[in-house]
């Protein structure tokens, strides 16, 4: 089973780094990065010219504990941070799966951020 779990862990670095070959965030259109644990969803804007992070979001913070790390949850999740880009008036995104598969919470995450209004 641990073998398992490691070959699992390489793949997806291994998808990661051929994803982040051919994508990077500038000022206008940052990289929208998502990561998820079992205990917690994370999304963090990236403007990779600066290595700054524009706007970040994660269910660890004190007024979004309340947010499971479900589907729904995720969703949610995606519409905060969708709400906190458009306040900065950031429209355009270039997602970052991070190597994961995009299905379940990665694709709940994208799809909350458009519900909001981001473009990607």
């Amino acid at each position: 089973m641990l073998k398992k779990m490691i070959e699992k862990d390489r793949k997806r670095l291994k998808r990661k780094i051929h994803i982040r070959k051919r994508i990077s965030g500038t000022a206008d259109r940052p990289r929208m990065s998502v990561n998820r644990s079992n205990r917690a969803l994370y999304i963090q804007i990236i403007d990779d010219t600066q290595n700054n992070t524009l706007v970040s979001a994660s269910t660890l913070e004190k007024e979004l504990r309340n947010i499971k790390c479900t589907v729904e949850g995720a969703g949610q999740l995606g519409e905060i941070v969708g709400k906190r880009l458009l306040e900065k008036n950031i429209k355009t995104v270039v997602f970052d799966r991070n190597g994961y598969l995009y299905h379940g919470l990665v694709k709940a995450m994208a799809d909350g951020a458009r519900k909001a209004g981001i473009q990607f």
